[in-house]
């Protein structure tokens, strides 16, 4: 069994080699990265199946279910980024996310390793966080042994809250106290012990693929595109348009007209355009009766067409 922190003797005089061979080599340490993700991928699925449940059953108000990312150094950084694209890709409410790192915001920008090691943080931070049965805790270490992470994942399980790790020693702590382990057996680094490299990258794939299947499962996505997105510069007001205008079969001015009137959101705007005479509140109502679920509000307003009602 290899781990993390194991010194490989593929890399001895790693230094000596030419500038090609220590390419190469990064290069095969990063496919191999990418491919550990396959074995990982029914458990990945049944945490996300998890999650969904969890969260399905929570509204949108304030003290609901939430997802709280959590990690420390280059794991917790990981963990922390793909938090943070999910509310402009998939619309999710900023209240409904929660970050914690070993060291605090102070750990986004400058390297502060002693706090991997403070248990007592790691106890108050999640006091703080105030977990509940409804949230889903989200715990990523490398080494599967981070005292920090540890903790805190240990504090969120003691108040109900469904717990997922990402790890990637096989038999790690972490793995062993989650509600769902997921193993990523990236094995020794081409730099001994550095994961931000293979294991870092594993780490990485593995949360897009998680966050991505969690909203699409959660209504998020139809056809393959982003219908909860925020549009909150040209580019994205321009991609909504085009949104709209695919989803409801829509002409690209009355895609813009539609977002207008439902000011800038881009699901109600897509049923806006597909049905003329919709108002904004028919709209909003028709996608609350279908729990946020564009899709099956769609065949609702197809529906309706032929009866003329909403």
């Amino acid at each position: 069994m290899v781990h993390t922190e194991d010194i490989s003797p593929r890399y001895k005089d790693f230094d000596l080699w030419d500038d090609r061979s220590i390419l190469t080599a990064i290069w095969d340490g990063q496919m191999a990265a990418i491919a550990s993700l396959q074995s990982a991928l029914p458990a990945l699925e049944q945490a996300a199946c998890a999650a969904v449940s969890r969260l399905q059953s929570a509204s949108t108000a304030s003290g609901t279910g939430r997802l709280a990312y959590i990690g420390a150094g280059t794991s917790g950084l990981l963990a922390m980024q793909d938090a943070m694209e999910l509310p402009p890709t998939f619309g999710w409410p900023m209240e409904r996310l929660l970050f914690l790192m070993a060291g605090g915001d102070a750990a986004r920008l400058r390297p502060v390793g002693l706090c991997e090691d403070d248990q007592d943080q790691a106890q108050t931070d999640a006091q703080k966080a105030a977990f509940h049965e409804k949230d889903v805790a989200i715990v990523v270490a490398a080494s599967g042994s981070t005292p920090y992470s540890l903790q805190v994942a240990k504090a969120a399980k003691d108040k109900g809250a469904l717990v997922i790790a990402i790890a990637n020693n096989a038999g790690a702590p972490l793995l062993e106290l989650a509600d769902h382990g997921i193993l990523l057996e990236t094995g020794a680094e081409v730099l001994a012990g550095s994961t931000r490299m293979a294991a870092g990258t594993a780490q990485r794939a593995t949360l897009t693929a998680f966050s991505t299947l969690l909203m699409t499962r959660l209504g998020h996505v139809v056809n393959g595109r982003m219908v909860n997105l925020i549009a909150d510069n040209e580019k994205l007001q321009a991609r909504a348009a085009q949104i709209v205008t695919d989803l409801a079969q829509a002409n690209l001015d009355q895609a813009k007209r539609a977002l207008a009137d439902a000011k800038g959101d881009v699901k109600l705007a897509i049923l806006l355009a597909s049905k003329d005479g919709m108002t904004r509140d028919q709209a909003q109502a028709c996608l609350q009766d279908k729990g946020g679920n564009l899709r099956l509000a769609l065949q609702q307003v197809q529906e309706a067409t032929h009866t003329g009602r909403v």
